[in-house]
């Protein structure tokens, strides 16, 4: 499979077993949800995700998913009904019979007219009519309902002023960093200033993990190419972006960060209900493999399920079903249509270099395309092209194998540190013929950069034959 698969580990999937058996079934990340658990539990995850073994003998890779700044009803004593037409305030100040108290540290800050107020995904929708304070607005009820204690509230067209990341956040970050997290998920992003901040709280860790923007705020469709230019990586996090955005508008963004994603060379997961049939039932709706394969065509490295495998009853017959669907899909695509769609004005030598190699490889019909990285960059610039050659990436360093596990095609192969570009041929053939990869003669195509070790250097071009 090239696209990758990642799960969710939860109460359904969290003894070694259980997990061992997703991983043999394909899936090659873990996700940690952090919104949920005490420090102790998600340490435990952590550590039981670190026993397990990918069949090439690595770990899986580990994305941390950071909570964020989530607005939710609060400090509510019992559930009470409003109805349509009613009006209410709410405020992260004021309390009483007319107020729906929620989060505090939020505040309201411009309001565009007509703008909602959407509480527990929907079911609840208000209109706000008056912006009182910055923590206090007046609302008239669209949409009655029960108003129920800690429900999340989204305030689509409500410029809010919210930390990046909450004090629980950077205890979280600290945790993950510490027992070993190879990407961090930053919920709720809502501009590319978002990713300093973060990236200065790890580097100040002493870590330096790649940060993942979940795309799940209007203000970040609004600002999506920047967002992906900056970010490591990016997610369309349907769940809560259904919600700040009418729903039919979610397939056209989650095509358009997908096709921005591939040109900036950057990997994009697609999370939320996936399968969310299967948490209960253990057959998909049809709708739900249409869905799946719709995103592997668009161009996705990955599809992350969350529920699925978190809390529901059939994790097992979930990564088999995500399997088969990828795996017949895929083979479908015609990667060369795909190679001659990306825009190949190549603005430095790493990027002529990787659109060299994957037209070298088709051209002379060569199935193995091997990069050479220190830091990664390498084997995703590869991917970017969506090559038909299988891509190999050979890296001295775990980490990276681990951060490359989630990239669309590429298969991380740990090898020994080199210091210079003459030991690579040796190291190359090595790694082939010890993962049985290329029968002996084969060609393939090689590239990396001179001099060893510098980041951002692709530079050279060859192809050999395994001795």
């Amino acid at each position: 499979m090239r696209t990758k698969i990642i799960c969710t580990i939860g109460p359904s999937c969290s003894d070694g077993e259980q997990l061992q058996k997703l991983v043999d079934l394909g899936v090659s990340c873990v996700r940690v949800n952090l919104s949920h658990g005490t420090p102790e539990e998600k340490a435990k995850y952590f550590e039981r995700i670190r026993s397990i073994k990918l069949p090439s003998g690595l770990q899986p890779s580990v994305l941390a998913d950071l909570a964020g700044p989530k607005i939710r009803v609060k400090k509510l004593k019992k559930p009470f009904n409003i109805e349509k037409g009613q009006n209410i305030q709410i405020s992260n100040e004021m309390s009483g019979n007319s107020v729906i108290q929620v989060s505090k540290g939020v505040r309201f800050q411009k309001v565009n007219k007509g703008a909602k107020i959407l509480i527990d995904d929907g079911r609840v929708t208000l209109e706000v009519v008056k912006h009182i304070s910055n923590s206090t607005l007046l609302c008239k009820v669209l949409e009655g309902g029960l108003i129920e204690n800690k429900k999340g509230v989204n305030f689509p067209g409500v410029a809010l002023d919210l930390p990046t990341l909450t004090e629980q956040d950077i205890k979280d970050l600290k945790l993950s960093l510490r027992k070993g997290a190879d990407w961090i998920a930053l919920s709720f992003v809502r501009s590319p200033e978002d990713y300093d901040f973060v990236r200065k709280k790890i580097n100040d860790f002493g870590y330096n993990v790649p940060i993942m923007a979940k795309i799940e705020k209007w203000e970040a469709v609004d600002k999506m190419s920047e967002i992906i230019d900056v970010f490591d990586g990016v997610m369309v996090a349907r769940g809560d972006l259904g919600v700040e955005l009418p729903l039919e508008k979610v397939p056209l963004i989650q095509n358009d960060v997908v096709e921005k994603a591939n040109r900036s060379g950057k990997p994009v997961v697609i999370a939320t209900q996936i399968l969310d049939s299967m948490t209960h039932r253990p057959v998909p709706t049809r709708a739900e493999v249409s869905d799946i394969a719709n995103a592997i065509l668009d161009g996705a490295d990955a599809l992350m399920v969350t529920g699925e495998t978190a809390i529901g009853k059939h994790p097992q017959k979930v990564i088999k079903l995500l399997g088969r669907v990828i795996k017949e899909t895929e083979s479908s695509i015609n990667y060369k249509n795909f190679f001659n769609h990306i825009d190949h004005v190549n603005t430095n030598t790493s990027q002529a270099i990787g659109s060299a190699a994957c037209s070298v490889a088709a051209d002379r019909e060569i199935k193995t395309l091997v990069t050479m990285t220190h830091s990664g960059s390498t084997a995703r610039m590869i991917s970017r092209y969506r090559p038909s050659a299988k891509i190999i990436a050979m890296t001295p360093f775990k980490t990276i194998c681990r951060q490359l596990a989630i990239v669309w095609g590429v298969n991380p192969i740990l090898v020994k540190e080199y210091i210079s570009s003459d030991e690579i041929p040796d190291i190359v053939n090595a790694a082939l013929a010890d993962n049985a990869l290329l029968e002996k003669g084969v060609k393939y195509v090689i590239t990396g950069g001179i001099p060893v070790g510098v980041s951002g250097t692709t530079n050279y071009l060859s192809v050999l034959k395994r001795d």
